[in-house]
């Protein structure tokens, strides 16, 4: 560590995440959890958020950067009112979103930049959870910065176009996603990229160009004080639980929509709770087909301990996605000692651990296989029992927040202690 730059002070973060409130998916998860933990550790964490905000622990601010929210949970994909434009961003997010282009990214990072670029002497890094875009890239040459990169958003494109029904819906979902092309320019200009697991990694370098040099595997992690086992909860026969924060390809929903109809068919009394928001899709479509309402619960805005007394509830839980960089709610449906399905898509099989040990498992995008790996696990309580422990013992061993933060924190420090960024932190006054 260079002389003046004390490898044991409380560092000044700014924090940036365009779209950050829990209910969107695991990021928000991430943000809430990984600042305040690096808030424990005593450092000071500023976000800067856009729409939906995220949910931040009470010591940890936020700088709220409106947009036109676009994809709002009332009106998603409207297009503005006149009045309504007050910003040059608010332009740009409008012209990008008229062209088919998801805005929100480059929109935010445009934002963004202009917020902190004026009070550059304020923080000492920027740590970017995955917006990439090109306003990011502009900041880092005046405030030393670092992205996390939870897995690259072109498997989700590749997963939607092969799910696509013809040439047209497949050619407007890679206009969609053309994004990421941006996403990927910008990542390759960072100095340091933090990836949650070793399979993202391969991934992100084989479709996005980022040298391998550039990324470290820091994993996230679970509160298991509050992801706990509740043994005063009775399990309710044959209750799955699912978390569903989208209604797209990479996550599988229709897949085990499509078993559960199956399960039924067979005599078999299942209900499934999926933690999330009914939204117009295949999945909603499939509800109707095999008239599953009666035998679906959606619940969502509820606090974690409801999540965990919904876990508690179930006899398992389902990750029945194609693909993960990592698995939030795997981890938290485990930690729990909920004995958990998951298929074998993406990091999958390295966050959950061996097949019959940790979890039960099966082929990704393959109805038949979940709805056999299901049947199997539905009619062995004993195994349900065992794998239930060992999940939680599992995750426990491995994950927390206090240690993702800290580890986030060395790669803080090393990036601080680039040459360029000492420049950075000089001219800055941080120094």
């Amino acid at each position: 560590m260079p002389q003046g730059l004390d490898p044991n002070a409380p560092l000044r973060l700014a924090y940036l995440t365009y779209r950050g409130k829990p209910h969107v998916g695991g990021q928000g998860i991430y943000t809430r959890h990984l600042t305040k933990a690096l808030v424990d550790l005593g450092h000071e964490v500023e976000v800067f958020g856009g729409q939906p905000y995220p949910v931040l622990d009470d010591r940890v601010p936020i700088t709220k950067l409106r947009s036109l929210d676009l994809f709002n949970d009332h009106y998603p994909g409207r297009f503005p009112a006149f009045w309504e434009f007050k910003t040059r961003e608010d332009f740009l997010e409008v012209a990008v979103f008229s062209t088919g282009v998801f805005p929100e990214p480059l929109a935010f990072s445009a934002r963004v930049h202009r917020h902190l670029v004026p009070r550059a002497r304020e923080f000492d890094l920027v740590h970017d959870n995955q917006c990439l875009g090109w306003g990011i890239a502009k900041l880092e040459k005046v405030i030393p910065t670092i992205v996390t990169l939870h897995h690259p958003i072109t498997r989700d494109r590749m997963l939607e176009m092969k799910a696509a029904p013809n040439l047209y819906k497949r050619w407007s979902i890679g206009r969609w996603y053309s994004f990421v092309r941006m996403q990927g320019k910008v990542a390759r200009q960072m100095p340091r990229v933090v990836v949650v697991s070793e399979n993202s990694i391969q991934d992100i370098h084989t479709d996005m160009g980022v040298d391998l040099d550039r990324m470290r595997l820091v994993p996230v992690g679970v509160d298991p004080e509050l992801f706990r086992p509740l043994e005063h909860v009775a399990r309710k026969p044959g209750r799955l639980i699912t978390t569903a924060s989208a209604d797209v390809a990479l996550k599988g929903l229709a897949y085990l929509i499509e078993a559960l109809a199956k399960l039924r068919s067979d005599g078999r009394d299942v209900s499934l709770t999926i933690i999330g928001k009914p939204k117009p899709g295949k999945s909603m479509d499939l509800i109707d087909r095999f008239n599953l309402h009666p035998h679906i619960d959606f619940v969502s805005g509820v606090p974690d301990e409801r999540i965990v007394e919904l876990y508690a509830e179930a006899e398992l839980a389902v990750v029945p996605s194609l693909y993960e960089g990592f698995s939030l709610p795997a981890i938290e449906a485990m930690c729990t000692g909920t004995p958990l399905v998951a298929t074998d898509g993406g990091a999958l099989p390295e966050v959950t651990g061996a097949d019959g040990d940790t979890v039960f498992r099966c082929r990704a995008g393959d109805t038949e296989s979940l709805l056999a790996t299901l049947q199997s696990a539905l009619d062995q309580p004993e195994a349900r029992s065992r794998i239930g422990a060992a999940g939680r013992k599992r995750v426990v061993e491995r994950w927390s927040w206090r240690h993702c933060a800290e580890l986030t924190v060395e790669q803080y420090r090393e990036v601080l202690s680039m040459p360029a960024n000492i420049e950075k932190l000089r001219r800055n006054g941080r120094l």
